[in-house]
């Protein structure tokens, strides 16, 4: 055993301590010799081991080691398993100790917030509690094997145009509810051994140097321990960002900053005491990856077998009109488009790996029915080839089924750049109208890394979601186009029906260097749902080659205070004649709230295996941020007393069964009331509720207002008053109601707000 923390932060000098606040290589970290402590690895990606073996670069420019490519997070997503991220996490581990990494960059973690991100492959969710819920299981898995992950990026990163210096605009409740809740349950319960920030600008402060996300949310009020380590270049101001609760700056900047830190230090402008808190995060790292242990043996023949077995869970049918799937053996099928032989399994970037194994749909698709191939177009044109679509339409014509393998080309979706729209490329679209016409069971298969339109879909009987799934994709996609495999994904992002409704479609990419996030809490399906815009394919849909019914829905109280739990009971039931996996999605909506809120948000997922006919229960627990928004003034989340519905799912349009529940809050707001406060403001307010109704009778008798003239609602005065200020109650009865008497309400008012 060499020597602990305490010991190294004494023996280390100055100089040394600094030196190792930054990178000794593009993914190393500094080494002190003369102390034992040596480098660590730290490479990239989410989804595969990405350790290049020479001249490393941040962009997925340059070769290396092979490696098994997991299904990226776009469809890591869709599977909706905690176990099989878990697992994915494990393997990816493995790979990672046997080529000496310490810690791989992953999981990202940003929220889905536009289709037209570019890195949204690498990205799990547009809902902050399903995307960190998955981003948890993937950072225990990894570190249950000794190595650390890096849950990314930290904060608001959710666009490539000018990411490395743009200011995002979020309003406070918009960031705690959807952009920081999807780091949390992640940090909470995942714990990573890293967490890196982000480059953008968050409210004028850059990710590096941000100490209300690095410190005061993150530290003091999540309790993570861990390391801070910046995006590969995203230091902005070093000693500054040191304060703020930036520990290790990415990669080395050749003493640059290390020199500016040993400055500050020696000036008296930078107390020694944060460059010793740093020193001991990074030297903490080391002594958890020094309890690891031994690395077991790799096989990557048992990773690629695992990642088919994941890619299997994430692939989600869309349609299946007239049950054109599954194929049967028998079928005469023609496939089109070069994506069945040269297929998209990836995504561009940092996160670009090397395989050890991959094969081809159309290879693995022949081993399984009679199949005849014909390319139809090239991945990325726009323009059809005159004679490849003569030679679809003539090979449609024949078949008894056609499968279209379409879908986005790699240029399309990368790292450093955003789309400018949802299409497919136009080759694609003409080829399938075309082949339409010859042939009525089209089937379409896809791949990409986010949503795109289809204006192809009235044409198409069945379209698979294939997203990107990896080195064993196409044995996936395979088995479940031809029965072996049911499918079992479900969207984890909506689709809409075109770009134009997307929620941010004003204010994305943003204009010049900032970007303000004007939608607020509606992101995804909260939008859609709440302004009941139509998407193409709505959040959670996902079908199944069998039938499930949702039995009955209990839970074990009628009501509850926020500081209690309440567990929910739901039967599901095979009805069909194969096996098959169905998740089960819980939403919650606030029946009675005058607080602008979604009409539902996830609150609950759990994923099924039923046999035909077999019966099993889903269950579920509801706690206060079950049931809470974020209150900007109380600085806290708070649950606003009512009644609530718990409503259970096969996606956020299909909703089976409805539960009630009342809760109720124990929080005790302290608000204060003015002359401006509104009569709705004390009424809504339940202290002074009691006092609200007296006041809001008086004001209806002696106000001289005639609330009943012409045809009015039954609750039209309450109504009308609840918006007048307090003062009124002063010049509307014409002194009656005087000065004095509102000073002393208002006192009144306050003193029950503080009791």
């Amino acid at each position: 055993m060499g020597q602990s923390v305490d010991e190294l932060l004494k023996e280390l000098t100055l100089e040394e301590k600094c030196s190792l606040l930054s990178g000794e290589t593009f993914n190393d970290s500094q080494s002190v010799p003369r102390l034992g402590i040596e480098k660590m690895l730290m490479t990239d990606g989410p989804h595969g081991l990405r350790k290049q073996s020479d001249k490393p670069d941040h962009l997925g420019m340059n070769v290396s080691v092979p490696a098994t490519c997991f299904p990226p997070a776009c469809a890591l997503g869709s599977s909706w398993n905690r176990e099989i991220v878990y697992k994915m996490g494990e393997a990816l581990a493995s790979e990672c100790r046997a080529e000496n990494v310490a810690v791989i960059l992953g999981p990202g973690n940003n929220i889905k917030r536009s289709p037209l991100c570019g890195r949204n492959f690498e990205y799990f969710s547009e809902d902050p509690y399903l995307a960190s819920n998955l981003a948890a299981q993937h950072i225990k898995g990894v570190q249950s094997k000794g190595v650390g992950a890096s849950l990314k990026h930290f904060a608001v990163n959710n666009q490539e145009t000018k990411r490395l210096t743009l200011n995002a605009t979020v309003d406070e409740r918009t960031l705690r509810e959807i952009y920081l809740t999807s780091f949390e349950t992640a940090v909470k319960e995942g714990k990573p051994w890293t967490v890196m920030c982000a480059y953008n600008r968050l409210n004028g402060e850059f990710g590096s140097e941000n100490k209300y996300l690095l410190n005061d949310i993150l530290r003091e009020e999540w309790g993570y321990d861990g390391l801070v380590v910046t995006d590969w270049g995203a230091a902005n101001d070093r000693v500054k960002g040191l304060i703020a609760g930036q520990d290790l700056e990415m990669p080395s900047s050749g003493t640059v900053n290390d020199s500016k830190v040993e400055a500050a230090v020696k000036d008296g402008s930078l107390p020694v005491e944060y460059v010793d808190r740093a020193v001991r995060r990074l030297l903490e790292l080391r002594e958890k990856l020094h309890a690891a242990g031994e690395a077991e043996p790799v096989s990557y023949e048992k990773n690629h077998r695992i990642a088919e077995e994941i890619a299997e869970e994430c692939i989600v049918l869309l349609k299946n009109e007239d049950k054109v799937l599954p194929l049967k053996a028998e079928d005469k099928v023609v496939v089109i488009g070069e994506f069945a032989e040269k297929p998209r399994f990836q995504g561009g970037g940092s996160s670009h790996i090397n395989t050890t194994f991959l094969n081809k749909p159309l290879e693995e698709l022949k081993k399984l029915g009679n199949v005849e191939y014909v390319k139809g177009f090239a991945c990325a044109a726009e323009e059809c080839d005159a004679n490849l679509l003569a030679e679809a339409v003539e090979a449609a014509s024949r078949a008894d089924k056609v499968v279209i393998c379409a879908g986005l080309p790699e240029v399309y979706e990368t790292e450093g750049m955003d789309r400018e729209h949802l299409n497919i490329p136009g080759a694609q679209i003409r080829l399938i109208e075309e082949v339409a016409k010859h042939n009525k069971n089209i089937i379409v298969v896809l791949s990409n890394g986010a949503p795109v339109v289809m204006p192809f879909e009235p044409q198409a009987k069945a379209i698979v979601e294939g997203y990107l799934l990896g080195q064993a994709g196409a044995e996936a996609l395979a088995k479940v186009l031809y029965g072996k495999t049911n499918p079992s994904g479900k969207l984890a992002e909506t689709f809409p029906q075109r770009l134009e409704d997307t929620p941010c479609f004003l204010n994305f990419p943003g204009e010049g260097y900032h970007v303000e996030y004007r939608e607020g809490i509606f992101v995804g399906y909260r939008y859609y749902d709440t302004c009941k815009v139509k998407p193409l394919f709505c959040f959670g849909h996902g079908l199944s080659y069998t039938n499930f019914s949702y039995e009955e829905i209990t839970v074990d109280r009628e009501s509850m205070t926020d500081q209690e739990k309440a567990t929910v009971r739901v039967k599901v039931k095979n009805t069909g004649a194969v096996a098959g996996k169905e998740v089960v999605e819980l939403y919650i909506h606030d029946c009675q709230t005058d607080i602008v809120r979604p009409y539902k948000e996830l609150k609950g997922f759990q994923k099924l295996s039923l046999e035909p006919g077999e019966e099993k229960e889903a269950v579920f627990e509801l706690d206060k941020r079950s049931f809470a928004y974020y209150d900007v003034e109380a600085k806290d989340f708070l649950v606003q007393s009512g009644r609530f519905e718990i409503l259970v799912g096969a996606s956020s349009e299909d909703i089976r069964l409805k539960a009630a529940i009342e809760v109720t809050s124990t929080a005790i707001v302290k608000k204060h009331f003015y002359r401006n406060s509104t009569f709705g403001e004390i009424y809504y307010y339940e202290p002074t509720r009691e006092i609200a109704r007296e006041m809001m009778d008086y004001f209806e008798r002696e106000s001289g207002i005639d609330f009943s003239l012409g045809d009015r609602p039954a609750d039209f005065a309450f109504r009308v008053i609840c918006d007048f200020p307090l003062k009124t109650l002063v010049t509307f009865t014409k002194g009656r109601f005087s000065e004095q008497q509102l000073t002393e309400l208002l006192e009144k008012l306050n003193g029950v707000s503080h009791e």
